[in-house]
């Protein structure tokens, strides 16, 4: 692309010296939030990164990894670092909606009747930690689609608003583990980022024996309120993109689907289904998060390949020909961002 077809592409919308000056302190706040968690958290740089990312696009993360690798301490010392309502559901196989949303409880009242109260489940919260998601069966995982999507609440005829910011953070084992339920396709696709946590160098793991067979673990100072959080969401919202860089995220999400006309010729053999327009969406979203928490006033498409990975690779299913070969889907995101031409924007 020369750089005549570029200027003709920027955006016409400008960021206004406010809001140049919020996100320098959105990097700064992220910097600390970073250096916090690195008291207690041991590397998963990109991990935070990535919750970051979701948390100011207000997007929900699905981390997924075997058990022992810190992805509940991280969840659980994030929501720390923040003034917000934080609360952890253990997802288990008798775990029953109405345990998630809340039920009716009778009650008595001062006049000495009694009433039906409505006692709200542990959803009410604005970091929600849903651990094992995938040990619970379908039933249960689809009480969290309503208030991941829709940001409210309907149980037993009554709809209840929740509190914002509001963000959904789940843990999954891997499904090849026994008693797990794999996530319907729907609720995969209310997960802005799938997050793959993997084992920690030896390095790492030298220091996290050497930092958790000690004194108990610091408690984190909170560097962020709620209306904090709030205003850096709509600010990532205003953050500038270019007309190219909509253009290769598009055209990024409709080269997943086999049946598309600009499908490459070995996708079909290797992928069955492909990802919808909530993908290109949130490539958007996170790709103006990530330019944020970078410093940078404007998205480029470094921000979007970024973001590939962790916003497509669920919404991919593979073939059983993929499977035979031992090609997943976190492979079919990289080939497609390493072939996408972004020249042609």
């Amino acid at each position: 692309m020369t750089s005549q077809n570029h200027a003709a592409t920027l955006p016409a919308s400008k960021l206004s010296d406010d809001d140049v000056r919020a996100i320098d302190q959105l990097r700064e706040a992220f910097d600390g939030l970073r250096k916090e968690l690195a008291n207690v958290v041991v590397g998963q740089q990109d991990v935070i990164e990535q919750l970051a990312i979701c948390l100011f696009a207000r997007g929900h993360a699905l981390l997924v990894g075997v058990p022992g690798l810190a992805k509940t301490l991280l969840v659980s010392k994030l929501s720390e670092t923040l003034s917000l309502d934080f609360s952890r559901i253990q997802f288990t196989p008798d775990l029953m909606p109405m345990d998630i949303t809340g039920t009716d409880i009778l009650q008595d009242t001062r006049e000495g009747r009694r009433e039906f109260e409505f006692v709200k489940g542990p959803i009410f919260a604005n970091i929600v930690l849903a651990d094992e998601i995938n040990r619970a069966p379908p039933k249960t995982q689809a009480a969290l689609l309503e208030a991941m999507q829709e940001y409210r609440v309907t149980a037993l005829g009554k709809t209840f608003e929740l509190t914002t910011p509001f963000l959904v953070l789940a843990t999954q084992n891997p499904v090849e583990q026994e008693g797990t339920y794999p996530l319907p396709e729907a609720q995969l696709d209310r997960f802005m980022f799938l997050i793959e946590v993997d084992y920690p160098t030896e390095s790492e793991e030298i220091e996290i024996c050497r930092t958790t067979t000690g004194a108990a673990l610091p408690t984190l100072q909170k560097l962020m309120s709620g209306e904090q959080i709030l205003a850096y969401q709509e600010l990532v919202r205003r953050v500038p993109v270019a007309d190219h860089v909509y253009t290769y995220a598009a055209r990024l999400a409709r080269r997943t689907r086999p049946k598309g006309e600009t499908a490459p010729e070995w996708l079909p053999k290797l992928v069955s289904w492909g990802a919808g327009p909530r993908a290109a969406q949130n490539l958007i979203l996170a790709a103006k998060a990530r330019a944020a928490l970078k410093g940078s006033y404007m998205v480029r498409l470094e921000d979007v390949q970024a973001a590939a990975t962790p916003v497509l690779t669920h919404r991919i299913i593979t073939t059983f020909a993929a499977q035979a070969e031992g090609i997943d889907a976190r492979q079919i995101v990289e080939r497609l961002v390493e072939e996408t031409d972004a020249t042609e924007m």
